[in-house]
C-alpha cells in the first residue's frame, strides 16, 4: 500500500510499482496529501477508522475523546494557540483551505 511519505517515497514508488508508475495522477495525489516533513499530520477518526488503517499511509492517529478534551473546539481559534501546559498547536478549523491560508491570515 502507498502513502503519503513525502516526495522523495513517492518517486521510489512510481519507479517500482507499474501500477503507480502508470497512474501519475494518484501518485501527485500522494505527493500533495504529505506534510513534506514539515508537520505532523493526525487523524482522530473516532469508530469509522481503525489506528492501523491511519498508520498504513503514513499519518498519525490519536483517540478522538482524548483530543477532543486536550483540544477544546470551541475554544479553540484560526491559528497558533498555546495550551495550559505551554504546548503551541497551529489549529484550522477548515483543513480543505486552511493549508493554503497566508501567514497573514493568523497573525
Amino acid at each position: 500500500m502507498h502513502g503519503y511519505r513525502g516526495t522523495p517515497a513517492t518517486l521510489e514508488a512510481v519507479k517500482k510499482n507499474p501500477e503507480l508508475g502508470e497512474n501519475l495522477s494518484a501518485a501527485a495525489h500522494l505527493i500533495h496529501g504529505s506534510s513534506e516533513g514539515r508537520f505532523r499530520i493526525i487523524y482522530a477518526p473516532g469508530k469509522h477508522l481503525s489506528r492501523q488503517a491511519i498508520e498504513s499511509v503514513g499519518f498519525g492517529w490519536a483517540d478522538l475523546e482524548e483530543l477532543l478534551r486536550r483540544y477544546p473546539l470551541d475554544k479553540m481559534q484560526d491559528g497558533r494557540n498555546v495550551m495550559s501546559d505551554g504546548e503551541e498547536v497551529f489549529f484550522i478549523s477548515n483543513p480543505a483551505l486552511g493549508l493554503w491560508g497566508l501567514k497573514r491570515q493568523f497573525d
